[in-house]
């Protein structure tokens, strides 16, 4: 265990038992990372009492630090807060962050000013304006600011009214942008309405906006003033077009964010979707990094502390995929809004969708970044939930043995990327170390075939898969592990399916799991088990096959490998050996009149009084040697 400096010796001696949050530096006094704790005196402790072997990140970040730091706060709420502002502030290179930082854009209505304007801006300030946004769909933005600037005649100008007014209107005016309330031509009331309809508009409820257009036109009708009636008209087309694309995905009518979650190993992306009045109006997406050693609640938990936290407009109620970590902390933090965890139901397609959403955008940033050769289905994700998994299982390897009474005991390994077989990967191979005497030994050959293969890879700097899958139960499973841990591979993950329940056992846990019948996880394991049986099943027969037919010859004298292929490639089977008369094998190379004497007397000696099997009649593959050690279908 590293010995630390005796600054940091000497912190840790005199921690609080409080809330607060912790520095770790650098020895340039960098912060390395910025955490929280309930307690800061167990928690830090923590850091330098273990070795962090299952933890590569924390390991690294402790064998570097030399400097400590804490602040005490009032509660959890605040080390939260903290937590947050300091990570934003130092960047830390350990902590969990958003991989775009930069400030995305936000729609700002100045309602604190006596006539408000509507503009775009990047720093979010106390001033009590109204935020919209972050935007990170740009598109979307200027999609709601096109639509206010048709249907709301909200003054472009700087001037700071009333305080200041202009001589003569501007060309807005002219070109009807603008109705001219700094010469008067529009009044503070109506002005200061047409203001509330642009914020009910950016909040989500253009449905509450056209009914109000509507009423103007039909007003505007009803006096004769056909002109102003054909401009709310026009208004009320464009709120129209804009509402079009909007998805009804909430019966209920109800206001609420939705949290969509996806995890591929250091990288993961958050999504928001944004339903208001039973609309999905928008979706906001974040992509996070350094997520290496965190699990899925931390990293869900970061965002919601970090950027979701940060959001000006929030709705009463928020769904998540999963608890994150520290719920307890976090739902005071989000106040007003509630915590939902649906599992059934509306709310739960809600986050399918969402989640739906995350897993596409994260393909196309895996994708962008050429780190995948093709986009991951569903089920590929569907199996890394399932199974617990910090990485995305894009690539399974699947193994099996096949035996028939013992005899031409064989295995097969079959590759899997995103959730399809890759046939260039597949491989097979003889059993060496089971004796075939004594009977099949089902676990020594597992052992055989994962350690062979594995070594292999190993040795030729071969990528390894992300998941690894035994087709048995417990004792293949062990004997699988046991062949990767003398490999130094113990850590990567490991299950095995069993054929009669189907149970999923997960190499380090007691029970199995035990999934839907449905799900596509449970189905793509089934397939790779499936191909890996029926490539052992092929190839034990393969060597049944090339054991028939080689049998007889081998029992005769004489005749070594080279004269046995010679003799299979000129007459095609045994049984055709048999039909050959002297001459035509004495012409062989090798072969004498003499030698093919005693050949011929041999094998018609030993000739059953049954007609030939039909494996004898097979034409045997290039020679009648057996296969490679390693070979691909």
């Amino acid at each position: 265990m590293r010995t630390y400096p005796d600054v940091i010796t000497q912190k840790l001696a005199h921690l609080p038992d409080t809330p607060g949050v912790y520095l770790w530096k650098g020895g340039d006094g960098t912060v390395l990372y910025v955490g929280k704790a309930k307690r800061l005196r167990p928690r830090v402790r923590s850091y330098v009492n273990t070795d962090h072997a299952e933890t590569s990140k924390t390991r690294v970040l402790m064998e570097q630090v030399a400097d400590l730091e804490t602040i005490v706060v009032p509660s959890e709420e605040h080390a939260l807060i903290l937590e947050h502002n300091l990570i934003k502030e130092h960047h830390p290179r350990f902590n969990v962050m958003l991989r775009d930082d930069k400030t995305y854009p936000y729609v700002k209505v100045t309602v604190q000013e006596p006539y408000p304007r509507v503009l775009v801006t990047r720093r979010v300030l106390d001033d009590h304006a109204r935020y919209y946004g972050p935007f990170t769909d740009v598109g979307a933005m200027r999609r709601a600011l096109n639509v206010v600037k048709r249907v709301f005649t909200v003054r472009s100008c700087r001037w700071n009214m009333p305080a200041e007014m202009p001589e003569r209107a501007c060309l807005d005016f002219h070109i009807r942008r603008c109705k001219g309330p700094c010469i008067g031509a529009q009044s503070l009331a109506d002005y200061r309405g047409m203001i509330d309809e642009v914020v009910a508009f950016l909040d989500g409820k253009p449905d509450e906006v056209m009914r109000r257009v509507r009423q103007r036109m039909d007003e505007a009708s009803a006096a004769l003033d056909f002109e102003r009636a054909a401009e709310m008209r026009d208004a009320l087309r464009h709120l129209e077009r804009y509402e079009e694309p909007a998805i009804i995905v909430d019966v209920e009518g109800h206001d609420r964010d939705v949290v969509g979650f996806a995890r591929d190993g250091d990288d993961a992306c958050v999504t928001l979707l944004k339903v208001r009045s039973g609309k999905l109006l928008a979706r906001d997406q974040r992509f996070l990094e350094q997520a290496e050693g965190e699990s899925d609640a931390a990293v869900l938990a970061a965002y919601l502390a970090g950027s979701y936290r940060a959001l000006p407009e929030r709705p009463v109620e928020v769904l998540l995929p999963f608890a994150p970590e520290d719920l307890d902390v976090l739902e005071p933090a989000l106040k007003p809004t509630r915590v939902l965890l649906p599992q059934r139901g509306l709310k739960r397609e809600l986050l399918d969708l969402a989640e739906k959403n995350a897993r596409h955008l994260l393909e196309e940033f895996k994708l962008a970044e050429d780190e995948a050769d093709e986009r991951a289905g569903d089920p590929v994700y569907e199996l890394g939930r399932a199974l617990g998994l910090a990485k995305i299982p894009r690539a399974l390897v699947c193994f099996d043995n096949s035996t028939a009474q013992g005899k031409d005991n064989v295995g097969s390994i079959v590759w899997f990327e995103n959730g399809r077989p890759r046939r260039s990967e597949y491989r097979t191979m003889r059993v060496k170390t089971v004796d075939e005497a004594h009977g099949p030994d089902d676990f020594a050959s597992m052992r055989e075939v994962v350690g062979r293969y594995f070594r292999r890879r190993v040795d030729e700097a071969r990528p390894l898969p992300d998941l690894v899958v035994i087709d048995g139960g417990k004792g293949q499973l062990a004997a699988a592990h046991e062949a990767l841990d003398e490999l130094a591979l113990g850590a990567l993950p490991l299950v095995s399916l069993a054929k009669r329940e189907e149970e999923v056992f997960v190499f380090g846990r007691a029970e199995p799991l035990h999934l839907s019948r449905r799900s596509p996880a449970l189905r793509l394991l089934q397939q790779a088990r499936d191909e890996a049986h029926r490539t052992a099943v092929g190839y034990n027969r393969k060597r049944r096959t090339i054991r028939t037919i080689t049998s007889a010859l081998l029992d005769v004298p004489g005749v070594g490998p080279t004269k046995r292929r010679e003799l299979l490639r000129t007459f095609g089977s045994v049984d055709g050996v048999r039909r050959a008369t002297v001459d035509e094998v004495a012409a062989l190379k090798g072969f004498s009149a003499k030698s093919a004497e005693a050949l011929l007397a041999a094998l018609r000696a030993s000739a059953p009084d049954r007609p030939a099997a039909v494996d004898d009649q097979a034409s045997p593959p290039d020679g009648a040697e057996p296969a490679p050690e390693e070979s691909t279908p």
